[in-house]
């Protein structure tokens, strides 16, 4: 259980930090982390790092497969989650 934790920290902080280098990168016109990227890894756990990113620089915040998404994301990892928990015990 511990290594669940610490992979979601780290998959958390990376995608966090991952749209922070695109909104720079965005704001010098230079190389751009694709949108399916950053949405995979906020399937792959990161959604709330992603949400987090998006609040903090204020990035893809109007695209609406990130706006309504990455909660979606979110919602369903955690109904996931849930449901292993209840059907683990």
């Amino acid at each position: 259980m511990r290594l669940v934790w610490i992979y979601l920290a780290v998959v958390n902080v990376v995608t966090f930090f991952l749209f922070g280098i695109d909104k720079r990168k965005a704001k010098r016109s230079k190389w751009r982390i694709e949108e399916a990227t950053l949405l995979w890894w906020a399937v792959a756990g990161g959604s709330v790092g992603a949400l987090l990113g998006m609040k903090a620089w204020h990035h893809k915040t109007l695209h609406k497969k990130f706006k309504y998404g990455v909660p979606a994301i979110l919602v369903a990892q955690l109904a996931i989650a849930c449901a292993i928990i209840y059907y683990i015990r």
